[in-house]
């Protein structure tokens, strides 16, 4: 049963409120993750509890539960100076920056517009409700360094994407 520290092989597809595909498992490879331990957005993890080998569930995680709502303040423009003079910046590109406070966020070049930057610290599935449809493909018992570490070590870990 999938409970917490749990090693839990799963496949699952993802789609957008628009029924567009956003991610889905390799069929030969399903995900690996350490229930219990934040591997997976909250809204998914927990309506997983309780399920058994071969279970499936249609799970509709709100925004809330998912990657959070879009919030502003993550989404600004900056000048070209801020970024290394030979790095080369195209839009897609992700970046690591520090935040006020010290710590280190992902961001993404939405824009370039001559030596302004336009960048957002938002994931991109931030304000979005995911539909999930998820199929519990194994269940096992962590090994005590997968507990230590707090993540699975299998080929399909959550920790190796």
């Amino acid at each position: 049963m999938v409970e917490k520290n749990k090693v839990i092989s799963l496949s699952y597809y993802l789609k957008n409120a628009q029924g567009e595909e956003l991610d889905r498992t390799d069929t030969e490879k399903p995900l690996e993750y350490l229930h219990g331990k934040g591997e997976l957005v909250p809204g998914l993890e927990n309506a997983l509890d309780g399920m058994k080998i071969g279970d499936k569930k249609e799970v509709t995680v709100k925004p809330e539960e998912g990657y959070g709502e879009v919030l502003a303040d993550l989404k600004m423009e900056v000048e070209r100076k801020m970024f290394p003079a030979d790095q080369k910046i195209a839009v897609g590109m992700q970046f690591m920056a520090e935040l006020g406070d010290g710590r280190k966020h992902p961001f993404n070049v939405m824009g370039i517009n001559d030596d302004k930057i336009n960048i957002d610290g938002n994931h991109p599935l931030a304000g979005q409700i995911l539909y999930f449809s998820v199929e519990i493909m194994g269940i096992r018992d962590a090994k005590p360094e997968e507990l230590a570490h707090g993540h699975s070590h299998g080929d399909g870990s959550a920790h190796n994407h």
